[in-house]
């Protein structure tokens, strides 16, 4: 426990005394978020925050590692590094996206082959297939999240705070210095993230979230508890970016464009805030939303095959409600969304937009 706190801490610090650091770099690189259409800032920003995350976790969880399985800790610690290094070149030079999946596909191969995976069928080609579907999957999901000032390091600090809190009454050290490391990290980042953000973390930071998280939700184990029950577990804690890239995904398809290269403004954050809530005001109803998630992922960490099935059940059904009411209903995106949500929009509340009267190009400009 000691430790864990030490890890905390220590990541705490180095993540608050680095972000200035990166922010004054950031343009010496090249690496600053200009306003666009789809964006919600109206001023450059740097965008080099990821370096502090980075550098908050690997240090202190470099230092405190010395109980861990080498193998699979050093394989954790490179993948998500050069998913990093990735999300760096992304933000200087703008990578193709089907080259940065690749690149997540060839990490989460990596850090399989060292023994990080899915144990959930008895085919060892299906386990394989599902690591590789989650890893890939939740680093693009949280990346995806990054849209607002604040979201990505407050989610990500949630989802970590609840995988130590499960990992501290489990007795998996792996899970829970890493969990406690994500955590100071990303809470020392928000001291300079939230809104208004002075520094974003860019795809260098949100990559590296993701994959780091994603990855230590493959190592939770649950003593007593079936494979299936111990898989559902991390899904519900990370049921927010789940939730959030199916609806984007679901509404850029319907909408005939590429979930991949078709960026916009159509996230739960975005939605909320053009109904009756400012941005601080969306970010923090997120941020419950994470948190009863986690409660209840404990709470399914320790119920029967039966509760649990109850508890999958309750929340497929309450997702695709929310999926329905942003997507087709009350919440849907119109053209005043999303000029609403662009860089001229005021932060205080928006009104909901008129139903439109015939159709409309809800494409990003």
């Amino acid at each position: 426990m000691v430790e864990l706190l030490l890890l905390f801490f220590g990541a705490l610090v180095i993540a608050i005394a680095v972000t200035p650091v990166s922010k004054w770099l950031a343009p010496h690189v090249g690496v600053i978020a200009r306003p666009r259409a789809r964006d919600i800032h109206t001023q450059p920003v740097p965008k080099l925050g990821g370096l502090a995350i980075l550098l908050g976790v690997l240090v202190m969880a470099l230092m405190l590692g010395r109980r861990l399985e080498f193998q699979q800790f050093a394989a954790i610690v490179v993948a998500a590094t050069l998913m990093s290094f990735m999300g760096l070149v992304d933000d200087r030079f703008n990578l193709n996206a089907y080259v940065k999946l690749v690149a997540q596909v060839g990490a989460a191969v990596m850090v399989y082959l060292f023994g990080v995976r899915v144990m959930m069928f008895s085919n060892p080609l299906l386990d394989a297939l599902l690591t590789v579907v989650w890893i890939v999957g939740i680093t693009n999901a949280m990346n995806m999240l990054d849209n607002m000032d604040g979201l990505l390091a407050g989610i990500s600090a949630v989802i970590s705070a609840f995988f130590l809190v499960l990992a501290v009454i489990n007795g998996q050290y792996l899970v829970g210095l890493l969990s406690a490391a994500v955590l100071g990290a990303c809470i020392g980042f928000l001291a300079w993230n939230l809104n208004p953000a002075s520094v974003f973390m860019g795809d260098s930071g949100s990559m590296f979230l993701g994959f780091m998280l994603a990855c230590v939700a493959i190592k939770l184990r649950f003593l007593g508890q079936s494979p299936a029950v111990s898989w559902l577990v991390p899904v519900i804690v990370m049921g927010l970016p789940i939730f959030d890239m199916t609806l984007v995904t679901l509404s850029r398809l319907r909408r005939g464009k590429n979930p991949l290269t078709s960026p916009g403004k159509d996230h739960t954050s975005h939605r909320i805030a053009n109904h009756g809530f400012n941005r601080r005001e969306a970010v923090m109803i997120l941020y419950l939303a994470c948190g009863a998630l986690g409660i209840i992922a404990i709470i399914a960490s320790v119920a029967n095959v039966l509760a649990n099935v109850i508890i999958a059940g309750a929340l497929l059904v309450l997702g695709a409600y929310l999926l329905w009411f942003m997507e087709f209903g009350p919440w849907k995106l119109t053209t005043i969304d999303w000029e609403h949500s662009g860089p001229g929009a005021r932060s205080g509340v928006l009104r909901p937009a008129p139903l439109p009267t015939e159709p409309i190009n809800t494409s990003p400009s």
